[in-house]
């Protein structure tokens, strides 16, 4: 049986699926096809249903609920990781609201994080992540709303943070910011979801054990090709919530949906 799985070029992404895709792992017959886009892409293609198993961000996951479910492996949750709201000159929190800003996209976490914390913003532009940086390097935008790798590059660029939205959200919740996971469509049914659910939790720790092996596939696929940049990248946002949730990671997404009403 063959799934579509949608994920991310991001190295985080890259380096979880590697082994489910290259089949390091004992995956039961069962095969996936890879569809990578950027995470705002892939919010509208769960939108749509047009994928089996897809990386989401939480903020999207209400409007798709009643056809997918949350699988317990391959998150990205995690503290002092959040997305970063960046500037060429210096901003204060208190300017925000008269300013224009870059985003993601709508249905992304840093859209929602941005919009709960400064909902004054008016004039807001969506676009690749990617291109972010560069909005506002060229001055076509006040602020930029950073995700990825991003966060690593910024300050080497010239620009410099504002405020940090997952600082703020750790401060209002004592909780990890939950950023984005993966979810599969429910008429697979409970059974088939845990057996996927599992096997994405051996790939992660496929690749926690030969992380080496894996640099050749995130490379491929990294916007950022600094080796160093991609390390740091794979070591904030996979981690022990990415093989499990756990208690403290469902609470958090429990209480991130919860805000979200």
């Amino acid at each position: 049986m063959n799934f579509s799985l949608g994920f991310s070029p991001c190295p985080n992404d890259t380096f979880i699926f590697y082994a489910l895709l290259y089949r390091k792992i004992d995956t039961a017959g069962l095969s996936f096809t890879s569809v990578m886009e950027d995470v705002e892409t892939l919010n509208e293609m769960a939108l749509a249903e047009k994928l089996d198993i897809t990386k989401m961000s939480f903020a999207a996951f209400p409007l798709v609920q009643q056809n997918y479910s949350l699988l317990d492996s391959g998150s990205a949750l995690g503290n002092n990781c959040g997305p970063l709201v960046i500037s060429k000159r210096k901003i204060s929190a208190g300017e925000v609201s008269e300013c224009t800003a870059a985003i993601p996209g709508e249905h992304t976490t840093a859209h929602f994080l941005f919009n709960r914390f400064f909902p004054g913003v008016k004039s807001k532009r969506q676009m690749i992540f990617s291109k972010i940086e560069d909005a506002v390097l060229m001055n076509e935008s006040d602020l930029g709303v950073i995700i990825h790798e991003n966060r690593f590059t910024y300050e080497g660029k010239g620009l410099q943070k504002v405020v940090d939205l997952g600082e703020l959200w750790e401060e209002q919740t004592g909780l990890p910011i939950p950023l984005g996971g993966i979810f599969m469509r429910k008429k697979y049914g409970k059974e088939m979801t845990m057996h996927v659910e599992t096997l994405i939790r051996n790939s992660v720790l496929y690749a926690f054990s030969h992380p080496d092996e894996t640099i050749p596939f995130v490379k491929e696929h990294s916007q950022e090709m600094d080796e160093e940049v991609i390390w740091q990248h794979i070591h904030l946002y996979v981690n022990n919530y990415s093989v499990s949730l756990g208690d403290k990671g469902r609470k958090a997404v429990e209480e991130f949906l919860a805000r979200e009403k």
